[in-house]
């Protein structure tokens, strides 16, 4: 049986409607998912109950998928069956977003459950590579599309984002704490002009059993507010939910769409 640690956002619903049956939905207090319903909420410092409890019910894989918040924890609230996780929890909060998420990966290992990815269990959330739009990428986009890969790999290092802003083989926006539509609007009154591209992929050497990055339709009308020319992804590592829709959106604002090979 599979429990999915659901967040917000539309790819809990996709894994939900793609599964045979219905995994056990939990989430957690303050990142409650906003488009399926949670069987079991739960709180950070209850951690150590609830796996007890998935265990119960006889759980032993585990998807955690959408976006949620970094809790802040009472420690006056941690019950027994948790405390023994606690170095680990703060091991995890002290860390930046792929190092967290390797922590609570290990916490659910080293707890007897099978971590397994979004795209694995619901292997159509990835696109095979090609352009799927009508506007096709120029020449220029090309060694733009090159660029924001290394501007992506820079990035990891620093574990702060997962996209950037290409144009003329410059980085004109990073994503940050605050994600890919919130760099997108910050583009919209860009000094620049317009054209460029939009590019997303995973960092190199993260674990991608947990937040592959993901773009649907409202990521390419955030693309064309900000006057760029397309969206490369890279093949194999992003995550596109509606993909009808994210092509029609892209024909009908003049982008391209290129899922590009790593």
């Amino acid at each position: 049986m599979i429990a999915l640690i659901a967040g917000r956002g539309a790819l809990p619903r996709e894994i939900t409607a793609n599964l045979p049956v219905r995994p056990l939905v939990c989430a957690m207090m303050g990142s409650e998912p906003d488009e399926v319903a949670a069987d079991l909420v739960f709180r950070i410092e209850q951690l150590g109950s609830l796996l007890a409890e998935l265990k119960n019910r006889g759980v032993t894989e585990i998807c955690m998928a959408g976006a949620v918040s970094r809790p802040s924890v009472d420690p006056a609230a941690i019950d027994g069956p948790t405390l023994p996780l606690v170095p680990m929890l703060q091991t995890a909060l002290a860390k930046g977003d792929d190092g967290a998420l390797r922590a609570i990966i290990m916490i659910l290992e080293e707890s007897g459950f099978a971590v397994r990815s979004a795209h694995e269990i619901a292997p159509d959330l990835l696109m095979a590579e090609g352009v799927f739009t009508k506007v096709q990428p120029g020449e220029l986009d090309k060694p733009d599309a090159a660029r924001g890969a290394q501007v992506v790999a820079a990035m990891a290092a620093a574990d702060v984002g997962q996209s950037c802003a290409v144009r003329n083989h410059q980085a004109i926006a990073v994503e940050n704490a605050f994600g890919t539509d919130w760099m997108l609007q910050s583009l919209v009154e860009r000094p620049d002009g317009q054209g460029g591209l939009l590019f997303k992929a995973p960092k190199p050497g993260q674990d991608r059993r947990a937040d592959l990055p993901t773009i649907g339709p409202d990521t390419v009308v955030a693309a064309a507010a900000a006057k760029l020319s397309g969206i490369v992804v890279e093949a194999g590592g992003v995550i596109v939910l509606d993909r009808a829709e994210v092509i029609a959106n892209c024909d009908r604002l003049g982008l391209f769409f290129w899922v590009r090979a790593a």
